[in-house]
């Protein structure tokens, strides 16, 4: 059977696109369960500092865990005090600790040689971070977003960005470029 099409369409060509379907509240608290159900067991399994030895050092592993809750929680405008609370070379981790969670999600890992310059610009995880909050407002669920720097790094950028890519292959945040495809990250910029 073929379907008859609009008698009086628009001439100028479709319209506009109907708009994306609001994401629903058990559509967010299962894509942040599954997120959970592999960063809580490492976030278990750590101290309260922010890096110590590991017993476990095996191929392709650091030498190393960290833990991010072992260091200061900012807001996200942490960069419109003065002076600036960091500065410098550091890591930085986003995080949102969701009320029905025991652990915080680890949101995104990045890297920077100016960290009191990279937050205040264009960036990808800004545009991520604004439309994760905006879903979980219309969902009903809150958000509790922080930033933590880890400021004791590698001043050179090529051993930064080692540390900051095997810290994503460890927590896997859904909102770097290299693990979005596995979270199926709903969020849109």
């Amino acid at each position: 059977m073929v379907r008859q099409g609009e008698l009086f369409g628009d001439p100028m060509g479709p319209g506009p696109a109907p708009a994306a379907q609001p994401l629903l509240r058990h559509q967010l608290t299962r894509w942040q369960s599954r997120l959970a159900e592999h960063q809580a067991p490492l976030f278990a399994g750590l101290g309260t500092t922010a890096v110590q030895e590991s017993l476990l050092q095996g191929v392709g592993q650091p030498r190393w865990l960290f833990n991010p809750l072992g260091l200061q929680p900012q807001p996200l405008s942490f960069w419109r005090g003065a002076p600036p609370l960091v500065q410098g070379a550091a890591l930085y981790f986003v995080m949102d600790q969701p009320e029905a969670l025991e652990y915080p999600l680890l949101l995104y890992v990045g890297e920077t040689a100016r960290a009191e310059q990279r937050w205040k610009g264009e960036h990808d995880c800004k545009a991520y971070l604004a439309a994760y909050g905006d879903a979980l407002q219309r969902a009903g669920l809150g958000t509790r977003l922080s930033i933590r720097f880890w400021c004791d790094v590698p001043a050179q950028t090529r051993a930064r960005r080692q540390l900051e890519q095997a810290l994503i292959r460890h927590w896997l945040p859904p909102f770097n470029k290299e693990t979005r495809g596995r979270w199926a990250t709903p969020f849109q910029a």
